[in-house]
């Protein structure tokens, strides 16, 4: 339950609006991180069937095959051949994700002396006085 202690002082609405646009900001960006993890998972399932697909090949005498997933495609990268998927994951989360994030908690240091979801318990005390007050 939020209370007024919740609330840092002298927030105007510009300054909630402006905050909560950067906290909403950052939530989508985590949001697609979940979605780069799925995107990692999901390339390494596939990766697993390739690599029991060069066995199943070589078993059944498709040595040819089976040398191209050994030679060609299981080694490869999903970006530009050299990046695997947990490098595409590492690089968003050190190099656009935290920078984004230390951003959000600076904007709340500045404008709202750290709370964070300033709109959100604005919103929930309105709605909780209207409840009260019919």
């Amino acid at each position: 339950m939020a209370t007024d202690a919740d609330q840092p002082p002298d927030v105007t609405d510009a300054e909630r609006a402006a905050l909560h646009r950067v906290e909403l900001a950052v939530e989508w960006l985590q949001r697609a991180q979940g979605n780069l993890v799925a995107f990692h998972h999901a390339v390494g399932h596939a990766m697993d069937h390739l690599a029991e697909a060069e066995v199943e090949l070589r078993d059944c005498g498709e040595v040819d095959l089976a040398d191209d997933l050994r030679d060609d495609y299981l080694p490869r990268g999903v970006v530009d051949e050299e990046r695997w998927s947990y490098d595409v994951l590492e690089s968003y989360q050190a190099g656009f994700l935290r920078p984004m994030v230390d951003f959000e908690r600076r904007s709340r240091d500045s404008i709202a002396d750290g709370h964070r979801h300033v709109a959100e318990r604005r919103q929930e005390r309105e709605w909780k006085r209207r409840a009260d007050d019919p």
